[in-house]
């Protein structure tokens, strides 16, 4: 078990910005919200400045606009940013989270809304990212849509994105932030984050409190 730690405005800040092993990120990505944090209880951290969630209308895996704050308001959110050509993070910390939400009551399972933004949109079209989830959880959400609006919406958040780019040899990597955050279904603000190291007994352990829009 982690030890509780409480974490300066400042480090939150810089975990915020910190990009996945698939590259890294620079000034242009800087949030446009300020993050900071109360304490670090066990996986989750707690914001003391809860995120408003982003104002993003995109397309889901059936080719249908998504409002995402209208379609998920009142509802206990998970929104991850990342792509499905990713040999390791992303589909991890997917996993993770379905690996837990099973293990929810019904009624539960129901309430959860798990949210994944594609940050590699010229790939990820409405049907590859919808087959990719399947495999993942088929109520598992997917969005995606043009790259600017994504980026500006991960940085309402804290998270940053940098556009993919080709490497010599030939593979195309996307940068991105790898946080998960957590919306409550009572505020719809973002108030918990979660690093790419939770492990899905931590998911499993602090979703009903995230469901209820309780602390974990």
């Amino acid at each position: 078990m982690r030890k509780k730690t409480v974490l300066a405005a400042a480090f939150v800040a810089a975990a915020a910005l910190t990009l996945s092993a698939c590259g890294s990120g620079d000034d242009a990505n800087k949030p446009l919200a300020d993050v900071s944090a109360q304490a670090k209880t066990q996986a989750a951290t707690l914001l003391d400045q809860p995120f408003t969630k982003p104002d993003l209308v995109l397309t889901d895996t059936h080719g249908k606009k998504y409002d995402l704050r209208e379609r998920t308001k009142g509802k206990p959110t998970l929104i991850y940013f990342g792509y499905t050509n990713c040999p390791d993070v992303c589909p991890l910390i997917m996993s993770n989270i379905a690996i837990a939400k099973k293990s929810l009551p019904k009624a539960d399972q129901d309430k959860l809304q798990v949210v994944f933004v594609t940050t590699d949109p010229e790939r990820d079209t409405p049907s590859s990212l919808g087959s990719w989830l399947r495999a993942q959880d088929a109520s598992f959400i997917g969005l995606t849509g043009d790259f600017p609006t994504i980026q500006a919406g991960a940085r309402q958040i804290g998270i940053g994105i940098d556009p993919p780019k080709k490497e010599k040899d030939g593979t195309v990597v996307s940068m991105h932030g790898s946080q998960v955050i957590a919306f409550s279904p009572k505020t719809d603000k973002g108030y918990v984050l979660y690093s790419e190291d939770t492990t899905p007994d931590d998911y499993t352990k602090d979703l009903p409190k995230i469901i209820k829009g309780e602390n974990p």
